[in-house]
């Protein structure tokens, strides 16, 4: 980089060079972050290719209006978003200004959702307070307080510089040793065994050992030249600026007032000297294919859009703007902001920016090339934290930042359909701003996947909801009769939202009888070949090599002995192994590890399975099975191939509820009949169909752990209080000798189970406190109707987590008495399993 006199922009040396480690595509605000971490790390022989010019290049970083709101209902993101902030805060450039944020309230429902939400910044440790309206008042003069009931601030938000930003980034970067190529665009590849050798540009080839592809809304085209799908769909999305206002005439400083967010109209405001931006997600969902999208960005002044409030045009990310779909959000903000009255719209845009299935973005290394790694449908909101965490992967070291929701491992096939992934990144863009509850399940497409019983199901009246496009019963309203002269402790309003007092007495019937659940949608793979048990012995901390018919609870770790899954294998042969799974991410993790002699295969969508569950589930099997299920013949986790009727069936005696029981297993096309056969032999026994509602419950009695609700990649097995399914003496395992390590100094915090003294039923992610300071968090929530309490598992202080240790969890901003109590609360001999 050349200097250059003050006010003007570096000059970077637009080198290509022959070869390069590795090759960031796309020198946006996430490609310049990725850039810099890496070279931080040491890996310095970096070649960031840009189609446009630097830095203005075209894609939404160039036109992003740059709000940093750090607060959201997902840890990761809330981590991202204060990881941001941090890098930005770091830099002399004039590229943040920290002037915080505030988000009001102009409904009931909102101020109630705002409570929430404080309790939601405390849980992740950031600075939050409620403001009054007067207090809002006093921060931001224009707005009309009689409108609204309040606000929560969050003085450490802030407005980006995207540009600046990623210039400065950059400019460190090329200190260590990056370098830019500027108007370079990427025309294909060149592979070698599978992997990406070679990168072709329009200036000329490049030799590369990874490639990392933050191209924004090109980056699915990019995915296509590598044979990689990139599940995100580009979506327009509109912002404004008025007219200048002689209120704020003279203003020196771009911005000095905060953020404001008006989230019950869909909408955000901005000051940029004596004017306002105001951006709306009130509009319709505005889709463009990537396909249809310029290739070259026409861009060439590098000047900032927000700070001169446009200098949009040509930029291939920004279409024209629709002023009729502004209508009401223009009526809106004069509405909100009084002194907007006598202004008007100077310009606006609808720009474009990338959207998910499912909200998160998509990180990580791709499945179909081994060499090709992904930062895409990244916000400027959470920009630098991923570069920061994607380089961490990329360098080998275990993110510091759990990135579960992010990894693009975590959308199986049919989630890369473009009409699935239209249809659900619409949503989300409707809801960006909405008051959304964490069940409250998407719209369309719907029924996507359904198991053999859905028809049963369907009779049985069942209120659904879905996950991972699986249609999941909650509850039957069949059973309503169940509820009838039980006692059943109702949660409030928002634990409730999704839930039914049949909930309650499926829990009961299921502790006092026997009851059939659905458990279809849990992901299961075949492992098999004579390397199979080589394989899983290396990717799991239990002990496996057992003989046939043998079922094992065990872990697969992160190389820094981070719980990566928990599973249970269930070995059928010298050389055959049924694996119970978290998701496609196991699957995949199982499938990179694999050689030649050894065989990993999805069979999810192939078979079902049905949880037979309760003191009379071994009457009622024994009346259709094959073979003796007595508790001496077939005896707890263990696993036996046998007929139920006419039904060939792999039976897992094991139970997720903490009942006597087995998880039946079978072909789909034979689903029906099992779940017939099964009915009928329980009727006498009063058998019921039971649904998730009642499941989460009784395992959370019973202690049972959930993967990516109670424990993921930033706990160790000891402080998950897994250390029982760790057999370190078994041999070499991924994260064994880091466990091992870590065991030598005392846990820094643990899970444990809380009771919530007066009965109130939490939902999960709410702060817990000592005195005034918040110590910890919830993780899984619910009313256990057997040891008549309210229970929630949460991190906590090893000082914190004696049983008997007094403590409250803020929900809605009101604390409630809790104490840590036993764990697990009910059952903990396990006899009932046992019989």
């Amino acid at each position: 980089m050349t200097s250059t006199a003050a006010g003007t922009a570096p000059t970077f040396q637009s080198t290509l060079g022959p070869r390069a480690e590795v090759v960031v595509i796309g020198a946006g605000i996430v490609g310049c972050s990725a850039a810099l971490a890496l070279a931080e790390r040491g890996l310095t022989d970096v070649l960031v290719l840009e189609q446009g010019p630097l830095f203005a290049t075209g894609g939404s970083s160039a036109h992003a209006p740059g709000l940093v709101f750090q607060t959201n209902a997902s840890q990761t993101m809330t981590q991202l978003a204060a990881r941001t902030v941090e890098r930005f805060t770091s830099f002399e450039a004039d590229c943040f200004h920290q002037v915080g944020g505030i988000e009001v309230a102009a409904t009931p429902e909102r101020w109630h959702e705002l409570h929430r939400k404080l309790g939601q910044a405390q849980a992740w440790g950031v600075e939050a307070e409620l403001l009054g309206a007067s207090e809002v008042l006093e921060r931001i003069p224009e707005i009309d307080a009689a409108l609204i009931h309040g606000g929560l601030h969050v003085p450490t938000d802030g407005i980006a510089k995207p540009v600046r930003a990623a210039e400065a980034m950059a400019a460190a970067a090329e200190r260590r040793g990056a370098r830019f190529a500027d108007h370079t665009e990427v025309t294909g590849f060149s592979f070698d065994s599978g992997r990406i050798s070679v990168v072709h540009t329009s200036r000329g080839d490049v030799e590369v050992d990874r490639v990392l592809c933050c191209a924004g809304i090109w980056g699915p085209s990019v995915g296509a030249m590598a044979g990689v799908s990139v599940p995100v769909q580009p979506l327009a999305h509109q912002y404004a600026v008025t007219t200048p206002l002689p209120e704020w005439a003279g203003h020196a400083a771009e911005v000095a007032q905060p953020i404001l967010r008006h989230q019950d109209r869909s909408m955000y405001f901005r000051q940029i000297h004596d004017r306002v931006g105001i951006g709306s997600y009130q509009h319709r969902a505005i889709p463009v294919r990537a396909s249809d999208l310029t290739r070259t960005a026409a861009v060439g002044d590098g000047a900032e859009a927000p700070s001169s409030g446009g200098g949009w045009k040509g930029m291939a990310s920004v279409h024209d703007f629709t002023p009729e779909d502004f209508e009401t959000p223009w009526s809106d903000a004069r509405t909100l902001l009084p002194f907007l009255q006598d202004s008007e719209i100077a310009e606006g845009m609808n720009g474009l920016f990338l959207f998910t299935p499912d909200g998160s973005p998509v990180l990580g290394l791709s499945r179909e090339v081994p060499n090709f790694w992904i930062a895409e449908a990244v916000w400027i909101t959470h920009s630098a934290g991923v570069g920061e965490a994607v380089a961490e992967w990329m360098t080998g070291e275990q993110p510091t930042i759990d990135l579960r929701s992010g990894d693009i491992r975590r959308f199986e096939g049919f989630a890369h359909g473009p009409s699935y992934v239209a249809e659900r990144s619409a949503q989300n863009f409707r809801e960006v701003y909405d008051i959304v509850h964490p069940q409250q399940p998407p719209e369309h497409p719907r029924p996507l996947r359904t198991s053999p019983f859905y028809v049963r199901h369907r009779e049985h009246e069942a209120f659904f909801l879905e996950a991972n496009g699986w249609e999941r019963p909650h509850w039957f309203e069949t059973n309503k009769s169940l509820v009838d002269e039980r006692t059943i402790h109702p949660p409030g309003d928002w634990a409730g939202r999704y839930w039914s007092p049949i909930v309650a007495a499926e829990q009961q019937a299921t502790r006092e009888g026997v009851a059939m659940y659905d458990m279809s949608s849990l992901a299961r793979a075949e492992v098999s070949g004579r390397g199979a048990l080589g394989l899983l012995q290396r990717l799991t901390t239990n002990q496996l090599d057992r003989t046939p018919g043998y079922v094992t609870y065990t872990l697969m770790l992160e190389p820094n002995a981070g719980v990566r899954a928990h599973i249970t294998v269930a070995r059928l042969s010298e050389n055959t192994f049924q694996v119970g799974c978290n998701g496609q991410r196991d699957i995949a993790w199982m499938q990179d590890h694999a050689d030649d002699t050894t065989f990993v295969r999805d069979i999810t969508g192939g078979t079902c399975c049905i949880g037979l569950w309760g003191p009379h589930a071994r009457e009622v099997l024994a009346e259709l099975a094959s073979i003796d299920v007595s508790h001496e013949a077939f005896r707890f986790f263990r696993a036996r191939r046998l007929f139920v009727g006419e039904v060939p069936v792999t039976a897992l005696r094991l139970s997720y509820v903490g009942e006597l029981g087995w998880e039946l297993y079978t072909s789909a096309e034979f689903g029906l009949r099992l779940w017939d056969l099964l009915a009928e032999a329980g009727a006498e026994y009063g058998i019921v169909p039971a649904g998730r509602g009642a499941f989460n419950a009784l395992r959370i009695e019973k202690g049972y752990r959930a993967w990516g609700a109670d424990m993921w990649s930033v706990h160790d097995p000891d402080e998950s209080g897994l250390g029982f399914a760790v057999k370190p003496d078994k041999g070499e395992f991924v994260g064994r000798d880091a466990l091992l390590r870590r065991r030598e100094s005392d846990p820094r915090k643990l899970l444990r189970c809380l009771r919530i003294d007066d009965g109130t039923v939490v939902s999960g992610n709410e702060p817990v406190f000592v005195d005034d300071a918040a110590v910890g968090f919830t993780t899984s929530a619910a009313y256990g109707h057997t040891v008549d309490a309210s229970l929630a598992y949460a991190w906590l202080p090893a000082e914190y987590s004696s049983e008997g240790t007094p403590l409250r969890v803020s929900y809605f901003d009101r604390r409630h008495a809790a104490t840590v109590v036993a764990d697990p609360f009910f059952d903990p001999d396990m006899s009932r399993m046992r019989r």
